[in-house]
């Protein structure tokens, strides 16, 4: 794989992995880490980029779909929004920097869209939180070897 591939396909996997669909992006990302054929800072870079792109479309899914989550085809069942929306009206938009967490993580980022958390603040904490879950994934990729 060349360079752009490589950093495309990290970007896919990660845009995906802050979905509700599998990404598997940390997988991916150590996978290249090992490789130790690409910069580690650009490969946390395309990987963050993809995650927190992802979870602003959450945001959005939240903001504009919130009538719709009744639905088969809504991206999250009951439970999960149920237990999101519990944590969210007891942490309010700190829970966000919860977002890298699996099962809990994709479900605040929705939520945060539905109780309407402005889209800056919501960026911030999200884009933080994401990124050094990457750094903190490529720290211990690195010391591994």
């Amino acid at each position: 794989m060349n360079a752009i591939e490589v950093y495309v396909s990290l970007f896919i996997s990660s845009f995906l992995s802050s979905t509700i669909l599998p990404g598997h992006s940390e997988i991916i990302l150590t996978a290249f880490i090992f490789l130790k054929k690409y910069p580690i800072i650009d490969l946390i870079f395309f990987a963050s980029i993809g995650n927190i792109l992802g979870s602003i479309l959450n945001w959005y899914i939240g903001y504009f779909l919130t009538n719709l989550k009744d639905r088969k085809w809504f991206p999250i069942d009951k439970s999960q929004l149920t237990r999101a929306s519990s944590w969210f009206l007891r942490y309010g938009k700190w829970t966000l920097f919860l977002s890298w967490v699996p099962i809990i993580g994709d479900p605040l980022t929705i939520i945060a869209g539905i109780f309407r958390v402005p889209i800056h603040t919501f960026i911030l904490i999200v884009s933080f939180a994401k990124t050094m879950r990457y750094v903190f994934i490529s720290l211990v990729a690195t010391n591994i070897l």
